[in-house]
């Protein structure tokens, strides 16, 4: 659906507009507004909301308008006639009239079908859709007419692009913002989607813990990790009809030295793979690019020793790996020590990879690659895993510090170097996710 809202008045009727539109003013700023000139300066001084100026009726103003109606963008058109003015039924206002008809856009001409009209979309959904274009290895334009496709019926899209120098936290930031100030009536009816890989999902997620506004996902990277932990689907038509569900989850998240974090921290092996991992490995192999990369660190990676502090109580180990999970698929083998990573218990998973010589030799590796298969069939069987090499353990907070400092990766970002302190956030996100029924092995 569009998300514009046109408006045109007579000069004898624009106090009857800017009266409209104060007393709906939380609706009207959840939209695009566009107005015929001296209207739209009107509402501006009057609302204090933004009105993109079209040129006067006299110059045509209302055929842009109509211009914009053909294009798809506009929602509605307030219209409010003078009936007793000679230009009433004029020529121009009869193609307003007929492109409205033609493209079935509701057209309100006096205060009571206004009121009506206003009222409906004051109910309506509206959801910012922040789209990265460049995730992935789909057609980015295909993807986004099918998004458009199967949402836009049911709910207002309004399409905000990533951008390389930009954050899209800060967009997501932008778009929070703007469903605060304008929907403080109902926090559910507006919502965000996060359209793009895991780094993208993250950043708005982020944005998005404590806030309560329910956070949709469409996924289009190359692991989808989040999705996949949260049961999301992962094709483009049924990620889309989940959201169009309406359902809704509380999940965890987590903070990792004050740096948002709703997947997992990893310390040592995982940090250095995800750092392999280059972009045009991803394009070239997919999620296999992060195999391919694991098994080169594999051989490189050296022991390194840790001190896990955890309600004031510190344990020295000497390792290879250290992963911290708020919510992790089964593919991210390193998380699942505990057999699953629930992501709304309140506590943090945590999975140690012993090692028991300072430099590991060729047996010490492949015993490596044996307890990364444990995990793997741990995860698959959702059963804790009991392993020599493995210490495993939930809990709300804990502090790593390692000897020599090691890299550390957050929800597949390298963030720098130990020492880390990681805390659960418990009941951090509201997500847009399948029925619980369908989803009791994530949400119990």
């Amino acid at each position: 659906m569009p998300i514009s809202i046109a408006f045109i008045a007579h000069d004898t009727q624009k106090d009857d507009a800017i009266a409209l539109a104060q007393k709906y003013r939380t609706t009207l700023s959840r939209y695009n507004l566009i107005a015929t000139a001296n209207t739209g300066k009107r509402l501006q001084t009057a609302t204090g909301l933004t009105v993109e100026l079209m040129r006067s009726r006299r110059e045509g103003g209302d055929i842009e308008i109509a211009a914009r109606i053909i294009a798809g963008e506009i929602a509605c058109v307030i219209c409010l006639f003078d009936p007793d003015s000679a230009q009433f039924l004029s020529p121009d206002l009869l193609t307003l009239l007929r492109v409205c008809q033609i493209h079935n856009v509701p057209l309100a001409t006096n205060l009571a079908t206004a009121d009506t009209v206003l009222q409906a979309l004051a109910k309506s959904r509206l959801a910012y859709l922040i789209f990265n274009p460049v995730a992935g290895q789909g057609n980015p334009d295909a993807d986004l007419a099918l998004i458009r496709q199967i949402l836009e019926p049911q709910v207002q899209l309004k399409v905000i692009f990533t951008q390389p120098d930009r954050n899209p936290a800060d967009r997501a930031k932008a778009a929070i913002a703007a469903i605060q100030a304008g929907n403080s009536t109902d926090p559910n009816t507006d919502f965000i989607i996060a359209s793009g890989g895991d780094g993208t999902v993250s950043a708005v997620a982020n944005a998005l813990i404590g806030t309560e506004i329910p956070l949709g996902i469409i996924p289009r990277g190359t692991a989808n990790a989040f999705s996949v932990a949260l049961g999301i689907p992962t094709g483009l038509k049924q990620a889309c009809e989940t959201i169009l569900t309406g359902n809704t989850c509380i999940v965890d998240a987590a903070r990792c030295n004050d740096c948002p974090m709703i997947l997992l921290a990893g310390i040592g092996f995982e940090a250095e793979t995800v750092e392999r991992a280059s972009r045009d490995m991803k394009n070239l192999l997919g999620p296999l690019a992060y195999l391919v990369a694991g098994a080169q660190q594999l051989l490189e990676q050296k022991p390194f020793a840790v001190a896990v502090e955890i309600d004031g109580s510190v344990s020295q180990f000497q390792c290879a790996a250290i992963t911290i999970a708020n919510a992790a698929p089964p593919t991210s083998v390193l998380a699942q020590g505990l057999g699953e990573v629930i992501p709304h218990d309140g506590l943090l998973d945590v999975t140690i990879g012993i090692s028991r010589s300072e430099n590991l030799n060729l047996s010490d590796r492949l015993l490596a690659i044996d307890t990364i298969g444990k995990l793997f069939a741990s995860a698959l069987v959702k059963t804790p895993i009991e392993h020599e090499d493995l210490v495993c353990l939930r809990t709300a907070k804990i502090k790593v510090t390692a000897t020599p400092p090691q890299k550390v990766v957050v929800d597949g970002e390298i963030i720098g170097t130990t020492p880390v302190e990681v805390e659960c956030i418990p009941g951090g996100l509201t997500i847009l996710a399948p029925l619980a029924s369908n989803l009791s092995s994530v949400y119990g």
